[in-house]
């Protein structure tokens, strides 16, 4: 056999031996996150629900799902753990601490006569719902009578 017909062959298991390098690296870095959990932090299942770690065991992590809540977990079952800040922001809707942005002209900070103008026209161009449902009310009564415009009953 000639190298040109193993060329295919050595390409296929040097492919294989960096995908299953890949996914073997991967797991170890889930296992070390999954031991760097301590209770009090904040995770993430792999089905998607945020909880509060409250006690680790060897295979199992009781985690509090709400207040007074706990539930029993596999550590394989923790998708991500969470810093503080990242948990907050989640669960509770509270936002990171930003600097102020200032524009770089101050004109967009004051209200202009052009600007309440231009709201008006918008507000003026909203459809008039009121004579929809006069319209709507209307058909209601004909049906209720079960007679359509032509005088005729309804089938």
């Amino acid at each position: 056999m000639s190298i040109v017909t193993l060329l295919p062959f050595i390409v296929l298991i040097g492919a294989m031996f960096l995908m299953t390098r890949s996914a073997k690296k991967k797991q170890q870095a889930a296992a070390q996150m999954r031991d760097e959990m301590q209770p009090g932090t904040g995770v993430r299942t792999i089905g998607g629900m945020y909880a509060t770690v409250k006690e680790i065991g060897d295979e199992t992590v009781l985690l509090e799902v709400a207040p007074g809540v706990h539930a029993v977990y596999a550590k394989n079952a923790i998708g991500a753990v969470l810093s503080d800040d990242e948990y907050n922001r989640i669960v509770h809707g509270d936002e990171p601490d930003a600097e102020t942005v200032v524009p770089d002209d101050a004109s967009s900070l004051t209200e202009t006569a052009d600007a309440v103008e231009a709201d008006e026209a918008v507000e003026d161009t909203k459809p008039d719902l009121t004579k929809k449902a006069e319209a709507v009310e209307a058909d209601a009564e004909v049906t209720k009578d079960g007679k359509g415009d032509s005088g005729t009953e309804a089938k």
